[in-house]
C-alpha cells in the first residue's frame, strides 16, 4: 500500500487550498484515510478522517467548520478542502490509511492507530 499526499502550497490568511491523498496497491475493500499535520517544533496532530465504508467524516475541533474531507474525483483519493485558513494551519500535512469495516468500533483517529503513511506535503499560510 502506498499513499501519496499532494497539493500543498502557499496561501494567504483567509484563503483556501485543497490537498489530496491518493492510495495505490490497496487490497482493502473499505478503509479509513486520516490527515495529520506537523508544525515546526510541534508534535504531529490529527486533523480529519474519512471512512469509505459509510462516507463518515471526523474533524479536530481546531478545523471543524473550516476544513472538509471527502472522497476525491478519482478512485481511491481522499481530499481535504481547507478554507478560511489561518497562519496556525501552517504545517506539513500527512495522510495515513488503514483498513476499516463497520463493526470494528470507532475508526482510528490517533497517530498510533494508523499503519500506513504517505510522505508529507507542505502547506504555508502567510498572515
Amino acid at each position: 500500500v502506498q499513499l501519496q499526499a499532494s497539493g500543498g502550497g502557499l496561501v494567504h490568511s483567509g484563503e483556501s487550498l485543497r490537498i489530496s491523498c491518493t492510495a495505490s496497491g490497496l487490497t482493502w475493500s473499505t478503509y479509513v484515510i486520516g490527515w495529520f499535520r506537523q508544525a515546526p517544533g510541534k508534535k504531529r496532530e490529527w486533523v480529519s478522517s474519512f471512512a469509505t465504508v459509510d462516507n463518515s467524516t471526523y474533524y479536530a475541533d481546531s478545523v471543524k467548520g473550516r476544513f472538509t474531507i471527502f472522497r476525491g474525483a478519482t478512485e481511491d483519493t481522499v481530499d481535504l478542502q481547507m478554507s478560511k485558513m489561518k497562519p496556525e494551519d501552517t504545517a506539513v500535512y500527512f495522510c495515513a490509511g488503514n483498513p476499516y469495516i463497520l463493526g470494528w468500533g470507532p475508526p482510528p483517529l490517533t497517530e498510533d492507530e494508523y499503519d500506513f503513511w504517505g510522505q508529507g506535503t507542505l502547506v504555508t499560510v502567510s498572515s
